[in-house]
């Protein structure tokens, strides 16, 4: 598997891989035929090994020669500080040229990364990739950069760096090295039928026919026996290049690898195939030097799949693994994922009855009340600091007709995976974003550059046909809500309003929600609407915004929307994985596509012709100018119509030809721009995008312990014992018609027990109310981390916590504040500190409280301790009518 530009792009990539198997491939297309591999035989060590082995070895040994034949020239190799070191053509090997520098950084370097100046000869003219998940690319197209196998011979003068397992690029290899040991394994133990294994993000996977076997936990064990075998042996990984006819010779026992080869590779072409030990498959590369760098394997789980991903054909077994260079990695990896599996969102969701999803509805999550509340809350949360940074909210359909989605370009680049249904004989789909719809209420009045910069906002239900395998709790869904935004603004207001947009995410990532997060830019994709030196301008206005905010970013190529390119902001959780949440992305096709356009502070000719006419000249010469211009217009359109389209390059059009959802044909044409009229760029910004994702980022990192301001559960009323109940439903109203979100403990349990409870169900405080509380008029305020406060006037207490109701204000907020109009005593008060205070009291009868509440931990961990009377089994709930209207 080609590692270009891919190792950037996996958040997206991955869940594609674990999903359904691309079928567009790189000359054809992969044609589902049904299940063609029931007559297989499965069966420990495989004859079709040593056979494969043989003709294998007889193409192996025409590369060798064909190697000898090569011309051996002086080439200068540039090392990353400018070094020039001289080699020899098609015989000095990147792990020559880093042995040169230090034995250790040739141990250490898995590949190379090449950037020629010239070659002497291509011998990858005319290769093609023969895998199932490729980049199209035209057959012997050369790279400007690629990653080369540190024993495979240097083919002319160019730079060089070495990558190890600390660059992204190089752990990717890594990882598809691996791969390669997991797939040899599989054949080894089971006989099976390898049809696909690439990288993941974290980990790997293989998907093989196995015919009636199923791989499940048992087999775990064998599996990395068996790996660690072919660890050990130092297994060599070895590239041959070969022709299709060579490569069908070579596969011929596997019906999936021949499908593979008779589809990708054109008649006369070539494809490359990897060899380590006694595996070999069809890749392209590039791999570390050897097995022994891979010191940690582990099978981490198992799940089914469909050849091409489609369950009509045959069923395969999908084995995932991880791998790492150090025993102690794998260590810290595997203590790594007991935490996660603490922090799934998935089970802390249902643990605190926050979610849970039903194969009823895969891939679209159910709320309970709290979910719904923090759901609700983080919206709100978004929608006042919008208000202040000038966005507008809009409200569009959910549902449109394939006209506007072949307008859009989404039809082309994004068919499969949106829900598409025909409509009274015509085709419809359910909008995967908002952005087309943003456009046609653009479209719907006169725009003026005055009203520029226009902001529209939107919180809207967007559903994506996501593949089944690829669903993940909140972090994939079909179903979810979008912080949508677009800016509808003139080439001179990018600046401003790219670096607007990700000043609001540096105060939402940073200052209210204290994440890590790093900022990548995504330059264009292999598919692409539009021309490049539009794209080109897009690019550098977004690295201009960057450098000027002056945070670190990095490039991630290749992986830009299809419209434009991006900024991508992946957070980082507890755990330091990675999340891509946000994105701000900069859109010149959409305006030409919806034709979009605005009137400019330039008045055209004809306009200023007419104002002459109608001011200086009279009545007859501005119907003359009138009559004038009404034939220039009626001529101009008439040539327009006749000149064939061949005549006018620069100008884009689509033809969508009838299909299964549509009986007509449809034309998309770009139109030209009206006399004093200008196109406006598009920015697409969204900064906790899917509400759905960020939710389960924000869980899993705080493990449902909500900040105060969006926490479901913000105080827990605990009155001591029966007789303070009165009292404490008194508190409980008056906290409530505050606005906080407020419960009472109506148990029966001890005093520690309420705590303990109130402990595990993330409570932000608890209020005791006891008799010196009822005496003073006050409660007496713990945290959920067993923190005493002390006792506060309840007046005090409704003080103390508005002063946490919000999230921390923006500059952006701030800003504005400062600036409104208002007299000095209402900005004191609005400036002003909280004031309030703790009464902390070391009673007698507080510390015998502390004492029965170590006991009750102690008990809770299991550690003997004496049976409280108090402790009822069960835990008994009263409802009070009068405060049902509260729920």
């Amino acid at each position: 598997m080609c590692i270009r530009d891919r190792y950037m792009g996996f958040q997206f990539r991955n869940m594609q891989a674990e999903g359904k198997r691309a079928t567009e491939a790189t000359t054809g297309l992969v044609v589902s035929t049904g299940k063609i591999g029931t007559h297989l035989k499965c069966e420990p060590n495989p004859p079709f090994i040593q056979e494969r082995l043989k003709v294998f070895e007889a193409i192996y040994a025409k590369n060798v020669e064909l190697y000898k034949t090569l011309p051996r020239k002086p080439i200068k190799v540039q090392l990353a500080d400018g070094k020039i070191i001289d080699g020899i053509s098609f015989e000095t090997t990147p792990f020559d040229v880093a042995k040169k520098i230090s034995g250790s950084l040739a141990k250490r370097s898995l590949v190379a990364k090449i950037k020629y100046s010239g070659k002497i000869t291509n011998l990858d003219e005319g290769v093609a990739s023969a895998e199932i998940e490729e980049e199209k690319r035209e057959a012997g197209a050369q790279k400007v950069e690629a990653v080369f196998d540190m024993h495979r011979p240097l083919e002319g003068d160019c730079e060089i760096q070495f990558l190890t397992n600390d660059d992204p690029e190089g752990k990717i290899v890594f990882l598809h090295s691996s791969a390669h040991i997991l797939g040899q394994a599989l054949e080894n133990l089971y006989g099976s039928y390898l049809c696909h294994g690439p990288p993941l993000e974290n980990g790997f996977f293989y998907d093989s026919y196995v015919g009636a076997q199923v791989i499940n936990q048992d087999c775990f064990a064998a599996i990395e026996k068996e790996a660690e075998k072919i660890i050990k042996e130092k297994q060599k990984y070895v590239r041959a290049i070969m022709s299709k006819e060579e490569a069908l010779e070579l596969f011929k026992y596997s019906p999936f690898k021949v499908q593979l080869i008779k589809s990708k590779v054109p008649d006369k072409g070539k494809t490359t195939v990897y060899r380590c030990g006694n595996l070999i498959d069809l890749c392209t590369g590039p791999h570390i030097p050897s097995t022994d760098m891979v010191e940690a394997f582990k099978v981490t789980k198992n799940s089914g799949s469909s050849w091409l991903g489609k369950s009509e054909n045959d069923a395969l077994q999908r084995v995932y693994g991880i791998t790492f260079p150090t025993k102690k990695q794998m260590k810290d990896y595997v203590k790594m994922m007991e935490e996660a599996a603490k922090r799934d969102h998935r089970n802390v969701g249902k643990q605190q009855d926050l979610f849970f999803f039903h194969n009823i509805s895969p891939g679209s999550c159910f709320y309970f009340p709290d979910g719904t509340f923090v759901y609700n809350r983080l919206i709100e949360f978004m929608r006042e600091e919008l208000k202040w940074r000038g966005y507008t909210e809009v409200l569009a359909p959910n549902i449109y007709n394939l006209k506007l989605w072949k307008t859009s370009g989404h039809y082309k680049n994004y068919k499969e995976h949106m829900f598409i249904l025909p409509v009274e004989k015509q085709g419809f789909g359910m909008k995967p974003m908002n952005c087309p719809g943003h456009c046609i209420i653009y479209q719907e009045k006169l725009r003026s550059y005055r009203e520029f910069p226009i902001r529209f906002s939107e919180f809207g239900v967007l559903h994506r046909n996501e593949f089944s395998g690829s669903l993940a709790g909140l972090f994939r869904v079909r179903r979810f809500v979008q912080d949508d935004a677009h800016i509808f603004a003139t080439i001179d207001q990018i600046e401003q309003e790219v670096l607007g947009c990700l000043d609001l995410a540096l105060y939402i990532y940073g200052t209210a929600f204290k994440f890590d997060f790093e900022m990548v830019l995504a330059t264009r994709p292999e598919k692409f609407l539009g021309k490049i030196e539009v794209w080109d301008k897009a690019e550098a206005a977004l690295i201009a915004c960057l450098k000027k905010l002056g945070v670190p970013w990095r490039l991630n190529p290749a992986d830009g929307a299809f419209y434009g390119p991006k900024i991508d902001i992946l957070l980082k959780d507890a755990l330091g994985r990675g999340h891509q949440i946000g994105t701000v992305q900069l859109d010149f096709q959409l305006p030409i596509r919806f034709n979009l356009q605005y009137r400019t502070d330039e008045p055209c000719k004809e306009i200023k012709e007419g104002k002459e006419a109608k001011t200086g000249k009279g009545a007859k010469e501005a119907k003359e100018v009138k009559e004038v211009k009404e034939a220039k217009e009626a001529k101009e359109a008439k040539e327009a119509k006749e000149e064939p389209e061949k005549d006018r390059p620069d100008r884009l059009k689509e033809v969508y030809p009838p299909d299964e959802y549509d009986s007509e044909q449809f034309v998309w044409e770009e139109k030209d721009l009206k006399p004093g009229f200008a196109r406006p760029v598009m920015i697409h910004r969204a900064i906790l995008g899917s509400i759905e994702r960020f939710l389960g980022t924000l869980v899993e990192s705080c493990v449902g312990k909500f900040p105060f301001w969006l926490s479901p559960k913000q105080v827990l009323i605990v009155p001591v014992s029966e007789k303070h109940m009165a009292y404490a439903e008194k508190v409980e109203l008056r906290l409530k018609n505050e606005g906080f979100a407020v419960s009472l403990d109506r148990s029966n349990f001890t005093i520690n027990k309420k705590i303990r409870n109130m402990q595990n169900d993330n409570y932000n405080y608890a209020a005791v109310i006891g008799d010196s509380e009822i005496a003073s008029g006050m409660v007496n305020i713990r945290t959920r981390d067993s923190k005493r406060l002390g006792k506060i006037k309840i007046e005090q207490f409704i003080i103390f916590l508005k002063a946490q109701k919000n999230a921390p204000l923006s500059n952006a907020h701030k800003k504005i504040l400062d600036s409104m109009w208002m007299t000095e005593d209402e900005k004191k008060t609005l400036f002003a500190e909280p004031k309030f205070e703790f009464v902390k009291e070391k009673e007698e009868k507080e510390e015998k409280e502390e004492k029965e509440e170590e006991k009750g931990k102690d008990e809770q961990d299991g550690v003997p301790a004496k049976p409280d009377a108090q402790d009822k089994i069960q835990e008994t709930k009263q409802t009070n009518p009068k405060f049902e209207y509260f729920y």
